[in-house]
């Protein structure tokens, strides 16, 4: 096909964080290139992360770990300098702590996402445009990649990326669905919380970072009753906190690899920290550099023992809670209101004036009810493709032109981005970033892991 018959030179399917610094980086190389970003949404740069309107939904991460540059880690740190010294983000003037310290209210940082764009934009030779539709389709050629929108219309290009950011439980349709979201309340709509009765009791599934939006969502709404909270073992997000800096053990010893390894030097360097006084959340970070190396030359063996026995301990002291909603948490909790409870959901019983679950609690072979006045599904992201009921994953799948990444985590592609299709070959035309490579990196939603994966995959498109 002739160039000159192409709509963009890269499609970029999604919007959100992803897509966007994707864009950002295509912006940033030499030459002249047309690419179209194809998202849904009024706006790019917020995706579901960053669409939060309540200044109370908050990063997880401090300033100075979220930056959208990967060769500046101050960028944000300094972008939020200059927009509070313009008398934005005024609430911020309440904690007395540095900027670098400080954990922006996700809407904010959509913002800063966006004004990154638009320099970009300002500054390059090379054009984006913003296409307001939901792919539907994909198919790929010889010389092309062509998506079919919501509204039947087509559009080509060169390369296409799959950008498509997280599929959270609450919102992401199943193809088994249970009811569960049909009869919750979103976890982060405020105005629908209003309409609670503010001395009721709300039910919760799951105890992650989603529940503890729930939470600061409930509160903002007014809700004064107690709440109560399922999750299968039980665990609560630790704060986070600015530990010191520790020695990077991993680099000093390369021969820690399997999970039982890592896990007992963890604890072992923990312990030490501790002793001497230090935060075992200083240890602990140095893990975070070594994560996709280490999940990507484990065996498949390996990988499972890691998500069978270790995971809900990693996520709950790694994907750790913003102070100002882990304190809230923590005084509902003294408070008597809030309760956790090691149970797992098995089902939604009835949908009335009230709502009843199933669940069994650890240790107990029966199932029990429990009813509320609302419920909320917490339950964290969907990471298997084959379970998220939008047109896209079905039709990619359907046509075999993706397969389930290890443990059916995202899709399966190789180290550059470029994915493999339903018979493992590798795509010279279809590419993928971010959370959709959740399989192949472990860690692959950060914000610093997207803004490093978007830095290289755009490289790399500019060469081809």
């Amino acid at each position: 096909m002739s160039e000159s018959l192409r709509d963009a030179d890269v499609l970029i399917i999604g919007g959100g964080l992803s897509g966007t610094m994707l864009a950002v980086q295509l912006l940033r190389l030499p030459g002249q290139r047309q690419i179209r970003v194809i998202e849904p949404r009024a706006e790019l740069g917020r995706g579901e992360a960053y669409s939060a309107v309540e200044l109370g939904h908050t990063l997880n991460g401090n300033a100075a770990r979220m930056s959208v540059d990967p060769d500046n880690p101050d960028d944000l740190t300094e972008w939020l300098t200059d927009y509070i010294g313009a008398g934005g983000w005024l609430e911020s003037a309440e904690q007395a702590v540095p900027i670098s310290e400080l954990f922006p209210p996700r809407g904010i940082f959509g913002v800063y996402a966006q004004q990154r764009l638009a320099e970009a934009k300002a500054r390059s030779a090379s054009t984006v445009e913003h296409v307001r539709a939901e792919v539907v389709d994909l198919q790929v050629e010889d010389a092309a990649t062509v998506v079919t929108l919501d509204n039947g219309r087509q559009l080509r290009g060169a390369f296409a990326v799959l950008a498509t950011g997280m599929f959270p439980a609450a919102r992401t349709p199943q193809t088994e669905s249970s009811g569960l979201n049909a009869a919750a309340v979103d976890p982060w709509d405020v105005q629908a919380m209003t309409h609670i009765d503010p001395q009721a009791t709300v039910l919760i599934i799951g105890s992650g970072l989603t529940m503890v939006d729930a939470v600061v969502s409930l509160e903002q709404a007014g809700h004064r009753g107690p709440i109560e909270i399922f999750s299968r073992h039980g665990l609560l997000p630790h704060v986070r906190r600015q530990p010191p800096s520790w020695v990077d053990f991993l680099a000093a010893d390369p021969g820690l690899r399997s999970p039982r390894q890592l896990l007992r030097e963890v604890r072992r360097q923990c312990r030490i920290a501790l002793h001497e006084g230090i935060d075992w959340q200083a240890p602990l970070d140095t893990v975070r550099a070594h994560i996709g190396r280490l999940w990507s030359q484990a065996s498949e063996r390996e990988k499972r023992q890691f998500v069978r026995h270790v995971r809900p301990w990693w996520e709950s002291h790694h994907h750790r809670s913003p102070p100002l909603s882990a304190q809230l948490v923590a005084r509902l909790q003294g408070e008597g209101r809030l309760r956790i409870q090691a149970a797992s959901f098995k089902g939604l019983v009835t949908v009335d004036e009230r709502v009843t679950i199933a669940v069994r609690r650890r240790g107990e072979q029966g199932i029990t009810q429990v009813s509320g006045a609302a419920l909320i599904n917490s339950s964290g992201i969907e990471y298997d493709w084959r379970r998220v009921a939008r047109p896209l994953p079905q039709q990619l799948l359907k046509r075999g032109l993706i397969r389930p990444g290890p443990l059916a985590l995202g899709i399966a592609a190789d180290a550059s981005g470029a994915v493999l299709d339903a018979q493992g070959h590798v795509s010279r035309r279809l590419f993928a970033m971010g959370p959709p490579l959740r399989g192949m990196w472990w860690e692959s939603t950060a914000v610093t892991d997207v803004a490093i994966q978007a830095k290289a995959l755009a490289y790399k498109l500019a060469k081809l």
